[in-house]
């Protein structure tokens, strides 16, 4: 049987970040391993991504021949979603925003969403989809039993891109109240020389373009995370978190969670970040029961598995 080829279509960038990158990719290892000849469009932003995490992935010009088009992306216009559409035949697009689309298949893991919210004929709906890599799943266990320990690292990891500099203010807020500071952040991101020169004073520990983010997790007692995809690596190891709001397609999404006792959620953009920061974060070490709580919350909404179980419905829709 000849194998299905499915292109990849995702947006990237300084103000865009990484994620669509990064959970197209998960999806693609997922099809990848079942059979798929995955490719992603070639744009510099994508490209720039895929050769610090995926060197070996095909990138492709518009005009390849594919079987399924995935598209990932908050900016495309339905009008060329349809020209997408109409190349390949057959087209899947993943949204976190309950847009209209003219697609075969619509992936959206975001918490509360449901099949509804989509006119497509099959709808993946809710974060038993959450595109989530391997290495999580594998390290689910272990994390979960460590859980409730004393509270003695904190992870920050707001994206690749650090959009708006926001790493560095976030670890400057928190590099002195007595935690052992992980910061995570890409080679091109604008707080590196500031998160240099706090790594250098011994003030925390930095990863660039870190490919262990599941042990970062594991070993964290508590994190100030991003709102966008991150969330559910996260919520798939118990990690108790401080979600920011970066963007407003994440707002309320996250405001959910938070009111579902899942997470704790700051806009980026409030008036007195740093303190209202610090505050959550001493909330999370000082109160045994509300770690425990969203920890136990975050955990039984994403086991790590969304990736094989939409590899599945994606292989239906691409056979040749």
């Amino acid at each position: 049987m000849t194998s299905p080829r499915i292109l990849f279509v995702c947006d990237a960038g300084p103000g865009v970040g990484g994620g669509h990158v990064m959970r197209c990719l998960t999806l693609a290892g997922a099809l990848a391993a079942k059979g798929a000849a995955c490719a992603f469009v070639r744009t510099p932003e994508a490209a720039d991504i895929l050769a610090r995490y995926a060197p070996d992935m095909p990138l492709v010009g518009e005009d390849a021949a594919a079987d399924l088009v995935v598209l990932d992306s908050y900016r495309m216009a339905p009008a060329t979603e349809a020209g997408w559409r109409a190349r390949a035949g057959r087209l899947a697009v993943i949204d976190d925003l309950a847009r209209p689309h003219d697609a075969d298949l619509v992936l959206d893991p975001s918490f509360g969403r449901e099949a509804r919210d989509y006119s497509a004929p099959v709808v993946l709906a809710g974060p038993a989809y959450a595109l989530v890599r391997p290495a999580f799943a594998a390290a689910r266990a272990g994390a979960l039993a460590r859980r409730g320990e004393q509270v003695r690292r904190c992870l920050v990891s707001l994206g690749l891109t650090d959009v708006g500099g926001i790493t560095g203010r976030v670890a400057a807020a928190l590099a002195d109240i007595g935690l052992a500071l992980d910061v995570v952040v890409g080679a091109g991101a604008p707080s590196l020389p500031a998160l240099r020169a706090m790594a250098d004073e011994g003030r925390l520990t930095l990863h660039i373009d870190s490919d262990d983010m599941a042990g970062l997790i594991t070993r964290a007692d508590v994190c100030v995370g991003a709102g966008g995809s991150s969330v559910w690596e996260r919520a798939c190891l118990g990690l108790p978190t401080v979600t920011l709001i970066l963007a407003d397609n994440q707002r309320d999404m996250a405001m959910r969670l938070d009111a579902a006792g899942v997470t704790l959620a700051l806009d980026a953009r409030w008036p007195g970040l740093e303190a209202r920061l610090a505050e959550a974060v001493a909330r999370l070490v000082g109160d045994d029961a509300l770690r425990a709580g969203l920890s136990a919350r975050s955990a039984d909404l994403c086991d790590g598995l969304g990736a094989e179980r939409a590899a599945e419905a994606l292989l239906g829709l691409a056979q040749p």
